[in-house]
């Protein structure tokens, strides 16, 4: 068996080399990402009826009922007529990138600490790397790339843009097995 302690730098490489990777995707490559998000044709009368409700940040849901009332025939007019949706809204002021970079960092870390953890309890010193590069794929594939499905499935996000960031996940899963494969204990 492996012990996490032998496969801290694969770890760690992995999280940086993902970090990489996704800060490439996203603010290199702007034609990949920057076509699933619009803005709002009237977006000031948009932002200032927000701002006229004194919303607080959080996510919102139109039209809002819950299960009882859904079935209401002035709720049922209400979804007829639209707009159906979600919003989140974040706090007033400027994006916190440095904040943001840093959760997604220690979320690769984590997300490499995990697959590291299913590595070690199932693969001994000296794998192949084909078979630690299956296992670590895998394992990272899933964590990387499926939770953008629910997204789809429950929240309507737009499916070109659902599948945009399981490609997403998928390259991240590729460094990932590729970091720990060539990195494995022998």
């Amino acid at each position: 068996m492996v012990s996490l302690a032998q496969l801290w730098l694969p770890i760690l490489l992995s999280a940086v080399f993902v970090f990489i990777a996704s800060s490439l995707l996203h603010m290199v490559l702007k034609f990949w990402h920057l076509p699933d998000y619009k803005g709002f044709t009237n977006e000031d009368e948009v932002r200032a009826a927000i701002r006229k409700g004194n919303a607080a940040p959080g996510m919102y849901v139109l039209p809002h009922c819950d299960m009882e009332a859904m079935k209401k025939p002035e709720t049922q007019e209400k979804f007829k007529e639209g707009p159906v949706g979600f919003v989140i809204l974040r706090p007033s002021g400027a994006i916190n990138m440095g904040r943001n970079l840093g959760q997604w960092f220690a979320f690769c870390v984590v997300m490499s600490l995990l697959s590291a953890y299913l590595a070690a309890h199932t693969m001994a010193p000296g794998m192949p790397f084909k078979h630690v590069f299956c296992v670590l794929g895998t394992a990272a594939f899933m964590g990387y790339a499926l939770g953008s499905l629910p997204m789809g499935i429950w929240w309507d996000q737009p499916w070109r843009a659902v599948a945009k960031d399981v490609i997403d996940g998928l390259v991240y899963a590729l460094i990932t097995a590729g970091t720990f494969g060539w990195f494995w204990p022998a």
